[in-house]
């Protein structure tokens, strides 16, 4: 598999767990997780599913006694025990229940479970994004750098925000917070967070899908900058002039990703 192939791979796997997590609410909200996507997220890992009494397991060493099983439920319980001890302590019979021990291990599970919900989706995705290589060289931000100008002098909007969004995954760049959000704009960029709560974003592209317009503003602008972020805007409408423009940004962020080596 490609780079690329792996790349956008890794791109729809943050995606999912992203949904999943966003699915997940409070104990008391009555919100349900979105199983069908997580399935999907699971089907991607190296987990073994098995039915078990009215469980759906996702074991990790399907022959080893004692391994770690995911649960696929609200809580999204990751145990490490064996696939007995989960069905006991989840889905006990009448008999298990009748025995104290037992009791005891039903209504305490901090001994076995090694994460639950967001934790655990979150275990999930770094070892599905753990598979993929995602070791890169200059032939590979090249077809990337190729394929996106190609689309950007076709005027096809969804291929440059396509090569965009993998060169944003390279470079760690992120969507602009919302004082540097301008309509009809794909934005991307390198985002800070700071201690007072102001946001320093920059380097970052912006791309009109309406004009198909494609800049770089090479430098890193605070939140709370008014005059600055009036830049910003000035430079999305043409009347400021941009850092880089056209192929020469795509030459930017071949450059800035040839640094880095990997993902």
């Amino acid at each position: 598999m490609s780079f690329k192939e792996n790349l956008l791979k890794k791109i729809n796997i943050d995606k999912m767990g992203r949904q999943v997590i966003a699915s997940i609410g409070p104990v008391d909200s009555g919100r349900k997780i979105d199983k069908n996507i997580m399935r999907k997220l699971l089907d991607l890992s190296d987990y073994t599913y098995k039915r078990k009494r009215d469980l759906d397991l996702y074991i990790e060493d399907i022959d080893a006694e004692k391994t770690r099983i995911l649960v696929l439920d609200n809580d999204l319980a990751i145990y490490n025990t064996s696939v007995y001890d989960v069905a006991m302590r989840k889905s006990p019979t009448v008999k298990e229940m009748m025995n104290p021990f037992n009791v005891v291990k039903i209504l305490k599970d901090t001994d076995v479970v090694i994460s639950k919900k967001e934790d655990s989706v979150k275990i999930v995705l770094q070892e599905c994004i753990a598979k993929l290589n995602l070791s890169f060289n200059a032939s590979d931000l090249d077809e990337i750098a190729k394929d996106g100008l190609a689309s950007f002098e076709n005027g096809y909007s969804d291929g440059v925000i396509e090569s965009l969004d993998f060169f944003a995954e390279i470079l760690h760049y992120e969507n602009p917070p919302r004082a540097f959000r301008v309509g009809h704009h794909k934005i991307t960029g390198a985002l800070v967070k700071k201690e007072n709560g102001e946001e320093m974003f920059g380097p970052m592209v912006l791309y009109s899908m309406i004009h198909n317009t494609l800049k770089l503003i090479d430098q890193q602008i605070g939140s709370f900058d008014r005059e600055k972020i009036k830049f910003v805007q000035h430079v999305a409408a043409g009347t400021e002039k941009a850092s880089a423009e056209g192929s020469d940004v795509f030459q930017y962020l071949k450059t800035a990703a040839l640094k880095l080596g990997s993902v």
